[in-house]
């Protein structure tokens, strides 16, 4: 059943919300201040809260902000319950996160009403986020061990075969197996190290400190380092000659590394999907103070149903395609651009043209002189 948390100072006002509750069924739980009915939700964590909005020690607005600002308790449903009519007042109560406004003396079919209402909008709530748990627990047993198995397996393989036919391999077979051992290394290293990342943004996403330390930082763009990211990455594939760049400088909200990471995955995704000989552009301009950084390629290209399930460990059509990655970097190049300030968007034409850009802001001015190949 349902726990209700009641706080609320009034003791007869107290009482009859309890009795309320307990004749339909409720297991509800009560506290006779802001500071007690705090610490109540965070031990008790109820599936909703009534709460008067003038008690002492705490009032109801202190109670909520300090609530939404928990993850255990942020979204927990709220129902204000106060004998003020003042719109001013009810208008602070909905911005701090109140989830309904019921006067005294309140009306008891009104009250089991809300209650309803509430608690039925939590469930679909949470059946909509489980139904996400257990999508990316679908794509996380499809894509995960498939993708750490097949380095894996080549590691094992080749290194086996190396020891027990040493003998019998000439010198320029063992460099080419040992070259493949260590891209295979390389492979699965760079794989756990985004499910790694991807743990720790989403961990950096709770916290609103972290996201401020984060939004700080700032980049020169684009720094030598980023340039050679590029060029190199061209060079792995042998696309030099596919690659087209068009670099305008601009000091933009966000750390060299992170911004060479959302670099490193976009080019990536770029060049793995699109065929030799097709043109990838990498660019990027400054508008209104916005800086934005497109990568282009005439690759597979993404349907809109793809774009708008983008999601983590999910590498669409994988059963047709056997191009090497989690699908991981898309989703990590969003998050880390909404973590400042930033998104990401794709638009694309399946198998003609796709468009990825990433926006973020600018600090201070930004010059027009562009950097190109």
């Amino acid at each position: 059943m349902p726990k209700i948390l009641v706080i609320e100072d009034d003791v007869n006002v107290c009482q009859n919300i309890l009795d309320l509750l307990d004749a339909e069924g409720f297991n509800a739980v009560f506290a006779a201040n802001g500071r007690l009915g705090l610490q109540l939700a965070q031990t008790e964590i109820p599936d909703l809260i009534i709460c008067d909005v003038m008690m002492p020690e705490l009032d109801g607005h202190e109670v909520l902000k300090a609530l939404r600002q928990n993850p255990k308790t942020a979204t927990i449903p709220l129902i204000f319950l106060t004998a003020k009519s003042d719109k001013i007042d009810f208008r602070q109560g909905m911005e701090l996160g109140a989830d309904d406004y019921i006067s005294k003396p309140y009306d008891r079919a009104e009250l089991l009403a809300a209650i309803a209402c509430r608690l039925e909008k939590q469930i679909a709530i949470h059946q909509q986020s489980q139904k996400k748990l257990d999508n990316l627990r679908n794509s996380i047993t499809l894509s995960l061990p498939h993708e750490m198995r097949t380095p894996l397996n080549g590691i094992l393989g080749l290194s086996q075969l190396l020891m027990e036919e040493s003998e019998n391999l000439d010198s320029q077979t063992v460099r080419d197996m040992a070259k493949d051992i260590y891209n295979s290394g390389e492979r699965l290293f760079r794989l756990i190290k985004n499910f790694l990342l991807y743990a720790e943004i989403e961990i950096i996403a709770t916290d609103p400190q972290q996201i401020k330390i984060l939004q700080t930082q700032q980049t020169a763009f684009p720094t030598s380092e980023i340039i050679n990211l590029i060029t190199r990455e061209a060079k792995k594939r042998r696309r030099e000659a596919d690659l087209k760049m068009d670099l305008h400088p601009c000091n933009i909200q966000i750390s060299p590394t992170e911004i060479y990471k959302i670099i490193e995955e976009l080019v990536d995704n770029a060049l793995k999907f699109s065929q030799i000989g097709s043109i990838i552009q990498v660019t990027s301009q400054s508008i209104d103070n916005n800086f934005t950084l497109s990568f282009i390629d005439h690759g597979r290209g993404m349907t809109a149903e793809q774009i708008t399930e983008l999601g983590a460990y999910q590498q669409f059509d994988r059963k047709f395609y056997e191009q090497q990655g989690s699908g991981l970097g898309l989703i990590i190049a969003k998050r880390l651009a909404e973590l400042h300030s930033g998104k990401l968007t794709i638009q694309s034409q399946p198998h003609e043209k796709t468009i990825v850009q990433v926006v973020l802001p600018c600090v201070g001015g930004c010059t027009s002189t562009s950097l190109s190949d």
